[in-house]
């Protein structure tokens, strides 16, 4: 059998609360939990900073990708960056089901990337649902933005400050309000 990660084996399954892998996923974040608390505990350069993204995320991550503190994942393992990124200060990824940053993604203060869902079905409620997340090149995040599970922000595109994406976002648009809708093209 070829071996698979916990990122490929979770995705398109449910996950219900007395599944197995549950344990594994735990497991995981209470690793990465110190990570996290290290990370925005105190002053830290920017090198510092992306050493213990690294630990986390078990990638060398390019010193060009700035990330402003604080910083929140609640998982940290399924994060992967591109070059020349700028997070800023208090985004949160939920990052379980994978989140991908290309190349020059510019991400707003305050915004939250989510690829984690619960199930709409009462009984299983407590179980998860995951759908990896992708910026794609030369996107802009804006302020308080929420990315939710599954979409893909196209690549040149501008997500507007308060926005909240729930379906792809066209390369080289502008999307706006929740739902983020497409309000202008890009030229």
């Amino acid at each position: 059998m070829i071996f698979m990660t916990l990122l490929e084996r979770i995705q398109n399954i449910e996950i219900l609360k007395d599944d197995p892998i549950y344990d594994e996923i735990h497991d995981n974040k209470g690793n990465n939990e110190k990570l996290s608390f290290e990370i925005n505990n105190g002053y830290k350069t920017n090198p510092e900073v992306l050493k213990i993204l690294g630990e986390m995320t078990s990638q060398t991550i390019d010193e060009s990708v700035v990330v402003s503190l604080p910083f929140y994942t609640d998982y940290g393992r399924h994060i992967k960056f591109g070059k020349e990124i700028f997070i800023n200060k208090n985004v949160t990824f939920v990052d379980l089901g994978g989140i991908e940053i290309e190349d020059n993604v510019l991400i707003g203060p305050s915004a939250r990337i989510i690829s984690v869902n619960h199930i709409v079905d009462p009984e299983k409620r407590r179980g998860l649902v995951v759908n990896k997340v992708v910026i794609k090149k030369n996107a802009w995040i804006g302020a308080n933005v929420t990315v939710l599970p599954g979409v893909t922000v196209g690549e040149n595109s501008i997500v507007a400050a308060d926005s909240t994406v729930t379906k792809d976002v066209p390369p080289n648009t502008v999307v706006a309000g929740t739902p983020a809708k497409v309000i202008k093209n890009i030229d």
